[in-house]
């Protein structure tokens, strides 16, 4: 049997984690272990996760909670992955939110196909209630318009020796570039499993922090092995999320 473990980071969370919770406990096929990795939240996130923990049981999920400090939603991630013993690992962010059938259609993926990594299409939601589908693809090609996290399931296997780095805004896109140049086997499905709320740092509209953007997703490129000329590709998604919001 296929099984799962979910990730949820939060700091501060009170205003959005029921919606991610209540996406992962209510799954049409339930993770096993679901994990909220809390960054020493002062509001009520903890109270929130922890209204969860009968409701979870009754559903055969071990939900795990934990508040400290931490070094960055990375570090936390981080922290999440090594306290997971289950197959597959997910992460849903405390802003965002899967399908009620998306470990469903993971799973099928993974009995059918097998994979080191997964992701499929997400419901990118804008601030004013209107939202579009940012398609998945996997070619030789690497651009991030092509990927999106939320939808991103890696084995327990594939994480032991590549965690993420505690470095950027971008750890999560390095290592999915570095997985794929060690040859990970990756499988896409273009069906919605997650929606993405647009209110992020990655999408803030200030000059200053899109150059700074594009510097450090530029060097990612280029430290595992991309051609300069991918400056181009971080020009055009920059000047993407300007336009979109």
């Amino acid at each position: 049997m296929t099984d799962f473990s979910i990730i949820t980071v939060t700091y501060n969370s009170e205003n959005t984690l029921k919606r991610a919770m209540d996406s992962v406990i209510n799954q049409t096929y339930p993770p096993k272990e679901y994990f909220i990795v809390d960054g020493k939240s002062t509001d009520r996130t903890i109270e929130i996760a922890e209204s969860y923990i009968e409701i979870a049981k009754e559903k055969g999920i071990n939900l795990i909670i934990s508040s400290e400090p931490d070094n960055g939603i990375y570090d936390a991630m981080n922290k999440g992955i090594r306290k997971c013993s289950c197959e597959i690992i997910g992460m849903i962010n405390s802003d965002d939110y899967y399908e009620l059938d998306a470990l469903e259609k993971v799973k099928k993926v993974y009995e059918s196909k097998g994979f080191d990594i997964f992701y499929a299409d997400i419901r990118m939601c804008l601030k004013d209630g209107k939202s579009f589908i940012k398609k998945a693809r996997s070619r030789s090609y690497m651009t991030s318009r092509d990927w999106n996290h939320p939808t991103t399931f890696i084995t327990r296997k594939t994480y032991e020796n590549n965690l993420y780095k505690t470095e950027t805004i971008h750890d999560d896109y390095d290592l999915i570039l570095r997985l794929k140049k060690n040859g990970a086997k990756v499988e896409v499905l273009n069906e919605v499993i997650a929606n993405f709320t647009m209110n992020g740092v990655s999408h803030e509209r200030d000059i200053r922090k899109m150059v700074d953007r594009i510097q450090i997703k530029y060097k990612i490129y280029r430290q595992n092995g991309y051609s300069c000329f991918y400056i181009i590709e971080c020009l055009m998604v920059e000047i993407a999320k300007f336009i979109v919001g």
